[in-house]
């Protein structure tokens, strides 16, 4: 039962889970915490239909755009309009909250992480639909708002912060600081080098797509950000992760930090619900090469995209660009040295 329920979490969420605690009448994540976290019954971690979820650039895009205004904001109150959005929380978020100052605003990985004065993290995981957004009170709240901290200030300084999920599939935690900051995370996919790639690719035969979205080897790639990289690095998918050469390596970890950083440039890719923290869409959907686009023409080669499944999550690629593991060469596929301009 307990890898069943991780393997769901993975599947839905795209992060490694923590550790799972059960008692009577359900499950609850988190092993070491305080007493009185939330319990998540079973029927919440439903996998619908392979959606889009925001990944790094997204989230990036978010704290970027919320960093500069909610930093030094006071909580006045809070609204929880549906608490099966609470994932874990030592004490009722109305309760809990009120008086204490945004000290920081970060992202780690595909979350996003507020530091409260009391020393605690109140962390907002996005999931396929999530959105975060500062808003003036008499602006409409985006549908299916599940919590608002009410934040202080005056006549038109006053403004709300609004966490709306339409699939719940994300959540809200608030933890202790010794909590948050050992969560079993791989290093950054912006900042990932060859070196280190290299190290975490040789502990396992896995398809590489599979183990780029794994957040315990790297942190911040999705099904998006993994079909580019690899199309611009020239690498099947379903390549063995152990098996590729120091020049794939290289490569690879060139194409992800490019492209994270490219798409952080145009706010992230809006496929779906994403917008950032003032409801703005990204554009970086338009620069995709393959992510989306089975049987449309390869924009590099002119090759119909293919899609393939491995582990239950879609792999977009170009069989001209990105040949079979079987056929793979270790020179650079066509173009700027296969990384995306």
């Amino acid at each position: 039962m307990r890898l069943l329920i991780r393997n769901l979490w993975r599947r839905i969420a795209g992060d490694a889970p923590p550790p799972i605690s059960f008692r009577a009448g359900g499950f609850r994540t988190g092993g070491k915490r305080a007493a009185g976290c939330i319990v998540l019954s079973a029927d919440r971690m439903r996998v619908g239909r392979e959606s889009c979820m925001p990944e790094l650039p997204e989230v990036e895009t978010v704290v970027r755009t919320l960093r500069n205004r909610l930093t030094g904001a006071s909580i006045k109150g809070v609204t929880v309009r549906h608490a099966g959005i609470i994932r874990c929380a030592d004490a009722p978020l109305p309760a809990a909250l009120p008086g204490l100052m945004i000290a920081a605003v970060r992202r780690r990985g595909k979350r996003i992480e507020i530091d409260l004065s009391d020393g605690r993290v109140l962390r907002f995981h996005l999931g396929m639909t999530g959105q975060l957004r500062l808003q003036k009170p008499a602006e409409p709240a985006p549908v299916h708002t599940h919590l608002v901290l009410h934040l202080a200030g005056e006549g038109d300084d006053v403004s709300e912060l609004r966490f709306a999920d339409a699939r719940r599939i994300g959540g809200v935690w608030l933890l202790r600081r010794e909590q948050a900051s050992c969560e079993d995370l791989g290093p950054e996919a912006c900042d990932i080098s060859a070196a280190v790639l290299a190290r975490r690719l040789a502990r396992t035969r896995r398809p590489v797509k599979t183990v780029l979205l794994d957040q315990r080897v790297i942190a911040g790639l999705g099904n998006i950000y993994a079909d580019e990289s690899l199309h611009a690095a020239g690498i099947h998918p379903r390549a063995p992760a152990n098996r590729l050469s120091p020049a794939q390596i290289a490569r690879l970890a060139a194409a992800i930090r490019r492209i994270v950083h490219l798409a952080i440039r145009h706010r992230g890719s809006s496929v779906r619900d994403y917008v950032d923290g003032d409801g703005l869409p990204g554009t970086f959907q338009k620069l995709h090469r393959v992510y989306g686009r089975e049987n449309q023409p390869c924009r590099r080669c002119g090759t119909p995209v293919k899609r393939i499944v491995l582990g239950g999550r879609s792999a977009h690629f170009c069989p001209k660009c990105q040949p079979s593991h079987r056929r793979c060469a270790t020179t650079a596929p066509p173009g700027r040295s296969g990384v995306n301009p």
